[in-house]
């Protein structure tokens, strides 16, 4: 239970604090920096401050995890036993959040509810318990983080069109081009490298010294995880194209403008 203490304080804290974000500080601050926010309906509403929160979490979490891939040694020299104590902060912060959306798609299903978003963060939590409770494979749980890079621009996609941007002005198609980029990288390109760790300790001394429960959340919320980044690459990469169908034949009209 010692061993608990802080990150059950710090996913506590999380939670709270992303609640506060999306019960309190989003509202009132886009109430002030965005007028169109106020006559939205309540249910975009709802929506902008649900994403608000998450490209607020995914900004943090995302460098943590970033700083800690480049220059924690001890998690790269021992992927499964290295320690995990910046790691176990960092998925603390995370498990919050994903208790606290939860809470929030379950409470305004018809709003923000989405069945693929409750087995990502069902999966997640599963695999992250154990991080939290053993602190085993702080490597990968970390390498997982940074997957996070791609959720502003994702974000960012449903703020344009929640205030009309059409899909072919210069901002859309700029983001949208960006989100397709880092998503495909952060999530789909890295996991050769991230395969290639999980192969390179598999059978090892330091593998078999897991229990059957670290190694199913490990490689189970793993494979589970990557389909779903799969599907959703194939939904961005299916909108990039009707986007980019829409632009050309916006562009061959007269008075044709980009902004």
């Amino acid at each position: 239970m010692a061993m608990l203490s802080v990150p059950l304080v710090v996913v506590s804290c999380s939670f709270l604090v992303f609640q506060w974000l999306f019960h309190g500080v989003s509202p009132w601050l886009f109430s002030w920096l965005c007028p169109a926010f106020v006559h939205l309906p309540h249910t975009h509403r709802m929506e902008w401050n649900a994403r608000t929160v998450s490209t607020v979490h995914a900004l943090v979490v995302s460098h943590f995890s970033l700083y800690i891939f480049l220059f924690d040694e001890g998690i790269n020299e021992n992927p499964i036993w290295g320690d995990p104590t910046l790691v176990k902060l960092n998925v603390a912060i995370t498990t919050g959040y994903l208790l606290s959306d939860l809470l929030i798609m379950f409470s305004s299903w018809e709003i923000t509810g989405d069945k693929l978003f409750v087995l990502h963060h069902l999966a997640a939590l599963y695999a992250y318990s154990y991080v939290l409770d053993q602190g085993i494979l702080p490597y990968f749980a970390n390498f997982r983080l940074l997957s996070e890079f791609s959720t502003p621009c994702v974000n960012q996609r449903w703020f344009f069109k929640a205030l009309g941007y059409p899909k072919t002005s210069v901002p859309n198609l700029a983001n949208g081009a960006l989100m397709a980029a880092i998503f495909f990288l952060v999530r789909l390109a890295v996991l050769p490298v991230y395969y290639y760790r999980v192969f390179g300790v598999y059978g090892t001394q330091a593998y078999h010294l897991l229990s059957t429960g670290g190694r199913l959340a490990w490689l189970l919320s793993s494979l589970c995880l990557d389909l779903l980044n799969m599907l959703w690459m194939r939904r961005i990469w299916k909108g990039c194209l009707r986007v980019l169908h829409s632009y050309r034949g916006v562009r061959g009209q007269p008075g044709f403008k980009t902004d």
